[in-house]
């Protein structure tokens, strides 16, 4: 039991973990292994909450969730433990995607499925892919940029971790989405690493360098969010636009951060927990899947914001 000291685990009947994942004691539940690259974020407390709540569902279903804290290595021992305990399914949200290609493809050679949820690391050699358009989502995050700042503006962009799928694609969509406007230029751009603290960081030092910032792009609403405080405490916020990606409910969420007047817009961007466990049952189960499942989006701003608060 000593290599699960670190793991925060969760069963969808306690906090225990029952040494079932030992060959020969094991039960007839089916034991899912989710690696989770960080637990602190917002939006990945959700998804660890949805995965839960989805489990919870199915009596035959162990999940036991080990977070990485944003360290590729630990996530990597993660990984290599539930080999060890024999999981019959891994789910995984890689926290860079190079770092964690090797044991991704380590894992599907040994015949345990794997499900790569919404990060994606460099291989094919994993079951099912799940998440939504990043690229797509950066895209329309930038031409709502462009239709809010008329075609002109000086944009300071937040970026997620950069070793990280997601940052890389939000940030390319983006680009992709203000290339027909070439007076909207980004004067500054930082790595926020999905915090919120990062994010009111780079926020203040964006502010001192610059007299005139007319948006903030931060690739998820803690750092937006993060941005729009600093920008409150100089005074500034005023003449500032702020778009953040996920549009989480409740109030703490993006949605409500729009309806507050603090966002200006946010990008749905799902969790994917609870189909990744409907996913899992069904390739446990021998059931046939996609191996590419993407999630819907949705642009969320005042007009209709009020929506999306109690998803």
């Amino acid at each position: 039991m000593k290599y699960f000291s670190f793991f925060f685990m969760v069963t969808t009947v306690s906090f225990i973990f029952l040494n079932s994942c030992q060959q020969g004691s094991k039960s007839s539940q089916y034991v899912i292994g989710f690696s989770q690259c960080n637990s602190a974020e917002p939006w990945r407390e959700a998804m660890n909450r949805e995965m839960q709540n989805e489990a919870a569902k199915y009596p035959e279903i162990e999940l036991i969730i080990s977070d990485a804290q944003q360290d590729n290595s630990r996530q990597v021992a993660d990984v290599e433990n539930f080999i060890v305990s024999e999981v019959d399914l891994l789910i995984i949200s890689p926290n860079e995607a190079q770092p964690l290609t090797a044991i991704v493809e380590e894992v599907y050679q040994k015949g345990i499925p794997v499900i790569v949820l919404d990060r994606k690391v460099l291989t094919d050699n994993f079951t099912v892919y799940i998440g939504a358009d990043n690229a797509l989502i950066g895209e329309r995050a930038g031409s709502y940029t462009a239709g809010l700042l008329g075609g002109k503006g000086r944009v300071v962009e937040i970026w997620g971790l950069k070793g990280s799928t997601p940052a890389q694609e939000r940030h390319d969509g983006f680009m992709k989405g203000i290339a027909a406007y070439p007076e909207i230029e980004i004067i500054y751009e930082q790595d926020g690493a999905w915090l919120r603290r990062r994010g009111r960081e780079i926020m203040e030092n964006a502010l001192q360098r610059f007299e005139n910032i007319d948006l903030v792009y931060g690739h998820n609403d803690p750092m937006a969010m993060g941005a729009f405080l600093a920008a409150e405490n100089a005074g500034r916020e005023k003449g500032i636009y702020f778009i953040g990606i996920d549009g989480l409910p409740g109030p703490e969420g993006g949605a409500q951060a729009v309806l507050n007047g603090q966002l200006t817009a946010t990008f749905l961007y799902p969790t994917g927990g609870k189909e990744a466990i409907q996913t899992a049952l069904k390739i446990l189960n021998d059931q046939s899947v996609e191996k590419y499942i993407t999630l819907e989006t949705a642009t969320i701003d005042s007009a209709n914001a009020s929506e999306f608060t109690g998803i």
